[in-house]
């Protein structure tokens, strides 16, 4: 018999809707200044589950999500103080979202991973994958 630990996966879904421009002649058209409506999916890992048979709480993970994006709603990341002197691409935003997700969850999470997905649109999609110490 093979021994093994799962690892389980918890994702929960929530948008953005934010304005930017992205000022590199690489971005064509996009140079302009315009809206985007990020799909977001941010999915939490733990090899095992806790005490309670789960990843984390559902509620917690939504709440988490829901409060890191609220600094981004409706903003023009041109002007967003977290994005000075940065490109706000896609892969951009996935990565402040996940670490702010990850200084977000409380002592003794128990988590190995976080990982943030950002679809553009139907047929692009940005991820980003964090990984933590289970300890902390």
């Amino acid at each position: 018999m093979i021994e093994y630990t799962p690892v389980f996966t918890l994702t929960v879904d929530d948008h953005v809707m934010i304005a930017h421009s992205l000022q590199d002649e690489f971005f064509g058209p996009a140079q302009q200044l315009h809206g985007a409506t990020l799909a977001i999916h941010a999915s939490f890992e733990r090899q095992g589950l806790d005490e309670h048979g789960v990843v984390m709480d559902i509620g917690l993970a939504s709440e988490l999500l829901a409060q890191v994006l609220q600094p981004l709603r409706y903003q023009n990341l041109d002007e967003h103080p977290d994005f000075v002197n940065k490109l706000s691409t896609t892969e951009v935003v996935v990565q402040h979202v996940a670490l702010r997700l990850a200084e977000a969850l409380p002592q003794g999470h128990g988590l190995r991973a976080v990982e943030v997905e950002a679809e553009e649109h139907p047929r692009a999609r940005a991820r980003v994958r964090i990984e933590l110490d289970p300890q902390r």
